[in-house]
């Protein structure tokens, strides 16, 4: 591109492409859209993940999967099988006559759920998959000749990558002049920068010009202008000299293009970037220094889309609202107004406090995500979590006492987690059972680089590949994997195991709307300040504002406060 071009000649399409969980509408292009609107380009957003034809698509692979899978195999279900299904769409993607690629995907199916399958078994998701690419093919042509765009921009995840080089080159097949732009958090971990996997990605991608990687809203504004150069094809914060987004001077996230009535809520974020390293994370490692909003500023913005959209319900996008929370709930307070937020909470001294966790409550704070991890006080401290478990439990029954969702995250299998400290685990959520109202597990993943302890992991651990060496070309890349304790299978079996401990304890992890409305009636029958279910923020015409007259009941055993100094 030349330096000075008319703004007007762009015209920009941003998309999200599946399959990625329709929670919320893309946060990262409509903030794009936003900020590059202000300036004078003109660009279109789609999410393609709300479509009716790839719900289907992803319903009936998940179907017959299932009926592969035994029961007492299938651990956490749904988080094994998106990653069956990305590993699938990219090796059908890249497959040839002369691949192993059925094989390749036996051997995936059994790296997640310990279970064989045959070849007739994955032609019935071969089928399914073919499928899908055909109405992708036609979603993709119908988009692009409508819309005519100058820039192809597609923000991309581990579960969308495929859907989107094949999208990209689908572009380029029909229209070789347009330009494509790639970005989003793919870069963060599966393909980080200074993992082999990315150098391998970019010579191996030629339907893709430029590759943006952290603040995308200034890279992608400088792409367009002509001033980011044209000698390479990957740019990020290094090539901004470390430069970042000024947050008190950025436009609302702009959602104008899509179906919001597709979202059980909407989106917004105070701050980029985390003040924490936990070693298993990327957050800081993509998004360089952390930064926040003022709290009159957040408010102004939610009210702003409240008005515009309709919708009550927010989960902000942050790693964490701890730095915010208290000056947020103030000012929400202090206002009036009836505005609930979702968010990412880390369980601190200031969350064990029920006069904190009440008055959050009052100003809207609907629910908690917070980053257990381990019940094993040794494996947060192998994790640099620096949290105390009697801290956590404070936490958690603190915020449940106030009504408040307490959504809890679990790692499986961290390097040097034995049986007790897996033990530990099952014993705190069962002890915690009442003051949890979801559970979800993970197995560690590890990442060669990208994650705040990459290097010293696999200094002190032997690395292996997950799958044989001709897996590269098929997945555009390798998977690594830790030869530490515990192995691979004895991780998914503990996930197993994880799963039918919460449900022999009512505890759900909800992935429909049915097990949404179970979890949500639970909740309210075990808590008298129980927030509202979440299908009562769905009903058309309904303005809720309990939040303003919610009243404390008795603390008393609630929260047992121990006089301990926890150190950060």
């Amino acid at each position: 591109m030349q330096e000075n071009k008319d703004t007007a000649k762009e015209k920009i399409l941003f998309m999200l492409l599946p399959f990625w969980t329709p929670l919320i509408p893309p946060l990262g292009i409509s903030c794009l859209k936003s900020y590059l609107g202000k300036r004078g380009y003109c660009s279109k957003t789609v999410d393609a993940n709300v479509e009716l034809e790839f719900m289907e698509v992803y319903k009936n692979y998940f179907d017959i999967l299932r009926s592969y899978i035994p029961l007492e195999k299938r651990g956490n279900f749904n988080n094994s099988g998106n990653y069956v299904l990305s590993n699938h769409l990219m090796s059908y993607f890249n497959r040839d006559e002369n691949s192993e690629y059925l094989e390749l995907i036996k051997i995936v199916i059994a790296k997640y759920y310990y279970t064989d399958v045959d070849n007739s078994q994955i032609n019935k998701l071969d089928e399914i998959v073919a499928d899908y690419y055909s109405r992708l093919e036609e979603y993709i042509c119908n988009w692009l000749k409508e819309e005519k765009p100058t820039v192809l921009g597609l923000s991309v995840y581990s579960g969308t990558l495929a859907s989107s080089l094949f999208t990209f080159k689908t572009a380029k097949r029909l229209f070789p002049e347009i330009q494509t732009v790639m970005g989003g958090g793919i870069f963060a971990d599966q393909l980080s920068q200074g993992s082999p996997n990315l150098e391998y990605f970019i010579n191996n991608t030629p339907y893709i010009d430029k590759i943006m990687v952290g603040e995308g809203e200034i890279l992608f504004t400088k792409y367009l202008e002509g001033s980011l150069g044209q000698d390479k094809k990957m740019y990020s914060l290094l090539d901004l000299g470390e430069e970042t987004l000024d947050l008190s001077r950025v436009e609302v996230p702009d959602f104008s293009d899509l179906k919001l009535d597709s979202y059980p809520q909407i989106t917004a974020y105070a701050s980029r970037s985390c003040p924490f390293q936990c070693s298993f994370c990327s957050e800081t490692v993509q998004w360089g220094k952390y930064r926040k909003k003022d709290a009159n500023q957040i408010v102004d913005e939610t009210l702003m889309l409240y008005k515009k959209h309709g919708s009550q319900l927010f989960l902000f996008g942050d790693s964490l609202l701890n730095p915010v929370i208290e000056d947020l709930a103030d000012e929400y307070i202090r206002r009036g107004e009836s505005i609930y937020w979702d968010g990412y909470l880390r369980a601190d001294k200031h969350v064990c406090d029920p006069e904190n966790t009440f008055k959050w409550r009052r100003g809207g704070f609907y629910r908690a995500r917070i980053g257990v991890e381990s019940g094993s006080q040794r494996v947060l401290n192998l994790m640099d979590k620096r949290t105390k478990i009697e801290q956590i439990k404070e936490a958690i029954s603190s915020l449940a006492y106030a009504g408040i969702k307490t959504t809890t995250y679990w790692v499986i299998g961290f390097p040097g987690e034995t049986e007790e400290d897996f033990m530990e685990t099952l014993n705190l959520i069962e002890e915690l059972a009442d003051n949890i109202y979801e559970a979800e597990c993970n197995p560690y993943n590890y990442f060669i680089s990208g994650q705040v302890d990459s290097n010293k992991l696999k200094n002190e651990n032997e690395i292996s590949l997950l799958y044989p060496q001709y897996a590269e070309k098929l997945l555009m890349g390798n998977t690594w994997m830790l030869n530490a304790e515990p192995t691979r299978q004895v991780t998914y079996e503990r996930i197993s195991r994880f799963v039918a401990h919460c449900k022999r304890l009512g505890v759900y992890n909800p992935y429909s709307v049915y097990e949404i409305q179970n979890a949500d009636e639970r909740w309210i029958r075990l808590h008298q300040n129980a927030v509202p279910a979440m299908m009562e923020f769905r009903k058309e015409g309904k303005f809720i504002n309990e939040n303003l007259s919610v009243k404390k009941t008795l603390i008393a055993e609630v929260v047992q406060q121990d006089n301990i100094d926890f150190t950060f």
